[in-house]
């Protein structure tokens, strides 16, 4: 298929400086797809951000859209967002245009400012409009927005499925599991550890606890302070860090000044480390013994798969999407997600229990390793080409609705 008769996809984001799991899966899909069939587009709204770069060196096309402005999430959202009425005089009507300009046939949109936004010119335009879903069940946009406009909906794990859509969606609603590109070139983990300690200045001996991601609500990076704090008063026998890896993921958040203030109060200082944002992040997870996951809601965590795929174990709490992905006792383990103390047994077992460790990294390599971006690709594509419906002469091209084919 020429480039002209491709499926054309946009991929729009608020660009900024802030990256999670869902610019890393959806860029990796965007990246991964079959140029022959589909040509991708991603549209940055926003001043250029650190986001802006990741996608260059993606090698993706891109498509720059500082204004007129668009609405954001509610943690993303900032002076610069346009309110309702605002974006129906000014936005909406430019979103159209470009869509129609471009002669995109899916808007393909990961996270809750991009569907705000999207929707409504997806459908103006007579685009197909995809929603890719990656928080609670019980989302209000997921639920009352997504089955009137989408298309298509996507979500990373069962647990994320919306509990109460106002229409039925069972037959346009899919669980895909995110993409990882797993290197087979795994960093060496006593190595990574040495760099960790050194850089701590940690003992030998010393028991290294990490936390990797944003510092937001649903994370709970003070859990995860209060569990290190439980790990290091029932064991005595060596010396207990905790390394939290990630930045308040909106300016002004205060979540990290929080976790600051708690270890001063239960008297953490030097052994609760807040390491900032860090990239690339796979010897930075290899260099500590344990992943503690201490999100509620997590739909399907990125860092817990990539701590599987380089053979650091992981406990996570029983809750969200965590529960798909590990097996209690097989692949990592899950604990109370209520108490800072259920995390212990589980670390004590991972520390003193060589060959326990031995089978349950063995395993998870094997989980996190089935989970890659041919497979996320190969079913995203069907559903784009089924969206897209032939027309007479061999082309794929959207139905348009309303106005005509732009």
């Amino acid at each position: 298929m020429d480039q002209q008769n491709c499926i054309r996809v946009l991929f729009p984001y608020q660009d900024g400086d802030a990256i999670g799991g869902s610019h890393t899966s959806s860029l990796t899909l965007a990246a991964g797809l079959d140029r022959r069939e589909f040509s991708p587009l991603v549209l940055l709204h926003g001043a250029p951000g650190v986001l802006g770069d990741m996608v260059a060196e993606m090698d993706l096309p891109i498509l720059r859209m500082e204004r007129p402005p668009v609405m954001a999430g509610r943690l993303m959202r900032n002076a610069d967002n346009a309110s309702l009425q605002g974006y129906l005089r000014r936005s909406l009507p430019a979103l159209v245009r470009l869509l129609r300009k471009e002669r995109i046939d899916i808007v393909h949109t990961n996270d809750g400012g991009m569907h705000a936004s999207w929707a409504l010119p997806a459908k103006l335009a007579g685009a197909r409009f995809i929603w890719h879903h990656r928080q609670a069940p019980d989302a209000r946009g997921v639920n009352l927005v997504a089955p009137l406009f989408a298309d298509h909906i996507f979500s990373v794990s069962e647990f994320s499925r919306p509990s109460k859509p106002v229409l039925d969606i069972s037959k346009r609603f899919e669980v895909v599991r995110s993409p990882f590109t797993l290197s087979s070139d795994v960093p060496d983990r006593q190595a990574a550890r040495q760099t960790l300690l050194q850089e701590i200045g940690a003992e030998e001996n010393a028991c290294l606890i990490g936390y990797f991601g944003s510092l937001i609500s649903r994370k709970r990076p003070e859990h995860f302070v209060r569990v290190v704090d439980a790990v290091r008063k029932m064991i005595s026998d060596r010396p207990v860090h905790g390394l939290i890896f990630g930045k308040d993921q909106v300016e002004g958040l205060g979540i990290e000044a929080e976790c600051r203030k708690l270890v001063d109060t239960l008297g953490m200082t030097g052994c609760l480390h807040l390491m900032g944002h860090r990239t690339p992040v796979d010897p930075l997870i290899a260099g500590v013994d344990v992943l503690a996951v201490t999100a509620l809601d997590e739909p399907f965590g990125r860092t817990l798969i990539e701590a599987m795929h380089v053979g650091t174990p992981v406990v996570a709490t029983q809750h969200g999407g965590n529960i798909e992905a590990i097996q209690d006792g097989q692949t990592g383990f899950l604990v109370d997600p209520t108490e800072p103390a259920a995390f212990v047994p589980a670390i004590r077992t991972i520390l003193d229990e060589p060959k326990t460790r031995r089978r349950i990294t063995s395993a998870a390599k094997g989980f996190a390793r089935a989970l890659t971006v041919e497979a996320h690709v190969s079913k995203v594509s069907s559903v784009y080409r089924s969206l897209v419906r032939p027309t007479g002469d061999g082309k794929r091209r959207v139905a348009y609705i309303g106005s005509g084919t732009p």
